[in-house]
């Protein structure tokens, strides 16, 4: 498999909108990528398209090797884990943390299989390196928000997805919160399977060093894409948000600020 996400030219038309302008992006295994927008800018359309929840209006899409028209793409959404914090108000607060995070194996809202030591096993792991397994046997309503999105990733990585797209994990947390879900994240990187990571954000601070390459994505098309330190540069982000910016750099992350202020 040469590239784990391969858009080509792609368009998408919902109406007389149009959502998504000649996109292009390949990401070849091993990477690691933050997608990079502000509000509006068609960051969830694209995640829709990846997905396979909808069909460019012109254009080619390849996930893992497959093109678009010629797989079943309820299998290919297997493969796939997206966490947003959306998920959260679906799931069921009573349940137990563990029992949230192996229903991510069974795709279920509620977990409705007979519990086995391997799958408890599994959940144990990934709690462990998330740094979140004092959660166990806690009721999710009862976590705090940065704790439940390390559950919801949790929950992802019980499918084995060979794609994990973090969908603006930190929105909401408090400073401190955000910090610890990010330590968490990088841990994640250092397994030996981890899957191709896809980071959503606003924010370039919480862009990890792990994530190797950004894609710049405004009203829909492609600003700039390719390795991130490259991206992260006055010049490169002044262009992107349409003003002058200062990009000051610590320990690897951006943090910008408005030129002037």
């Amino acid at each position: 498999m040469e590239y784990v996400i391969d858009l080509q030219n792609v368009h998408w038309r919902s109406g007389d909108q149009h959502l998504l302008r000649d996109v292009s992006w390949k990401v070849r295994p091993q990477e690691h990528w933050a997608l990079l927008g502000l509000n509006g800018s068609g960051k969830t359309t694209l995640l829709k398209m990846i997905n396979g929840y909808i069909w460019p209006t012109t254009g080619a899409v390849s996930v893992l090797g497959h093109r678009f028209g010629e797989v079943d793409l309820r299998d290919l959404r297997k493969s796939i884990g997206w966490v947003s914090s959306s998920l959260q108000e679906q799931l069921y607060g009573t349940d137990k943390v563990q029992h949230v995070i192996i229903s991510g194996k069974y795709a279920t809202i509620g977990l409705y299989e007979r519990l086995n030591e391997d799958d408890l096993g599994h959940a144990r792991e990934w709690m462990r390196t998330l740094g979140c397994e004092h959660l166990w046997d806690r009721e999710f309503r009862t976590c705090s928000q940065g704790e439940k999105q390390k559950v919801l990733i949790a929950r992802a990585l019980m499918a084995d997805p060979r794609i994990l797209i973090l969908d603006e994990p930190c929105n909401g947390l408090d400073l401190f919160s955000r910090e610890r879900l990010l330590d968490s994240i990088q841990e994640l990187t250092q397994k030996e399977q981890t899957p191709t990571l896809i980071y959503v954000t606003h924010h370039t601070e919480e862009i990890l060093p792990v994530f190797s390459h950004t894609l710049l994505l405004r009203q829909g098309a492609v600003v700039e894409s390719g390795r991130t330190e490259r991206i992260m540069e006055d010049t490169v982000l002044s262009d992107f948000f349409q003003s002058p910016v200062i990009v000051d750099k610590h320990r690897g992350r951006a943090y910008v600020r408005i030129q002037g202020g």
